[in-house]
């Protein structure tokens, strides 16, 4: 219990036990005049009041009762509320005996009554502070427990950001090395892009998300070195709208898809194939003003990644790139954005990726540098 709540716990029991007992004095004085033994009585029964309450707080907090199911934590209420009412009633009954022998004239019936009349205000002081703890239990739970879906999902994205498949880097040393006597050149620059490469594939798990140009610098480099592999069965093209430059989107994501459209499209075609990766902006309204566009948080990104092959069964044919781009892109965006391969024709592979805006100051940066080119 932090300091600000101990603080209101404690005015709360003064100020409530006072109260109390404060409105049964006035109406005896009320009754009766001043009397000091009552007065000491009353005193008396607000320390005693607050002793008892205070020691069953102590008791719920010690066995952790509020976090108990209902069924179980309601007798244990119940059965403190008749203890605590027992105990003031022992205290009680002796010393009013003394103080107003008259009204014990029919002591079954006064008894019962000092039990109900106590047995109310335990009720609702421990009603009070057991319902207060028990709701605010069951909220840090949720935060808890929220914190931990949290803390698992970022732990998932991160190893899905990092992954790259250790059997395109054996491919690519192996043709660097043919290259290192033919061309010397050629062969410097493909450590470089594999240096690239792995460097991305590094950084990726401490970024969420990176521009789109930096990706698709990414997937550059990736198409070059498989083009040393392939050399003319690889055919490549990359058309970006300039709007979508600055947006961000998963790191080594599209190298993955690409990677994924090459092992299992154009590798198994007989003569080679092609990949095609293309941006634009649209929206999800029809929003479109003469010669210009106009632009709201309602713009997204659309991906499209087109390659030879047969889709055939997406599990089989996917593999890990198509589960890791759907996984990533629910983590990172949720329902709003949205992962779809179809068979485009009857030998070309279509993958749809839709990404939303995150702020329009990305889509602004990124008008500006399309109209300045």
């Amino acid at each position: 219990m932090d300091i600000s709540k101990q603080k209101i716990y404690w005015f709360c029991q003064v100020f409530g036990w006072t109260l109390l007992i404060g409105v049964e004095y006035l109406t005896y004085l009320l009754d009766f005049g001043f009397d000091p033994d009552m007065f000491y009585l009353g005193i008396a029964n607000i320390l005693l009041g607050i002793t008892l309450t205070h020691l069953y707080r102590l008791m719920i907090k010690r066995w952790n009762w509020v976090r108990l199911p209902f069924f179980r934590l309601a007798p244990r209420v119940l059965v403190s509320v008749f203890v605590l009412s027992m105990i003031m009633t022992v205290v009680n009954l002796p010393a009013d005996r003394q103080l107003m022998p008259e009204m014990f004239t029919n002591e079954p019936a006064v008894v019962l009554g000092y039990l109900l009349s106590f047995g109310k205000s335990m009720l609702t002081w421990v009603l009070s502070y057991t319902t207060y703890h028990y709701f605010e239990q069951s909220r840090n739970a949720e935060i808890e427990r929220i914190l931990l879906k949290t803390s698992i999902r970022e732990t998932e994205a991160k190893v899905l950001r990092s992954q790259l498949n250790p059997h395109f880097v054996f491919n690519a040393l192996n043709s660097i090395r043919a290259l290192v006597y033919e061309n010397p050149d050629k062969a410097q620059q493909g450590i470089t892009q594999l240096s690239n490469l792995l460097r991305n594939s590094l950084l990726a798990d401490r970024r969420k998300t990176v521009e789109l140009r930096e990706e698709i610098k990414t997937v550059e480099d990736y198409l070059a070195l498989e083009q040393v592999r392939y050399e003319d069965r690889l055919k490549s093209r990359i058309d970006l709208d300039g709007r979508t430059l600055y947006w961000q989107v998963p790191p080594m994501m599209l190298q993955t898809l690409v990677e994924n459209a090459i092992k299992h499209g154009v590798s198994k075609a007989v003569g080679g194939g092609f990949v095609e990766v293309r941006s634009s902006v649209i929206s999800r309204d029809e929003a479109s003003s003469g010669s210009g566009s106009r632009t709201n948080m309602t713009d997204q990104l659309h991906i499209i990644i087109r390659n030879t092959g047969m889709l055939g069964d997406k599990e089989a044919s996917g593999g890990f790139g198509l589960k890791n781009t759907s996984q990533r892109l629910d983590l990172l965006y949720g329902p709003e954005a949205s992962f779809d391969i179809v068979q485009e024709d009857d030998n070309v592979v279509r993958a749809d990726i839709i990404i939303p805006i995150q702020s329009d100051s990305i889509f602004r940066k990124s008008v500006d540098q399309s109209l300045s080119q």
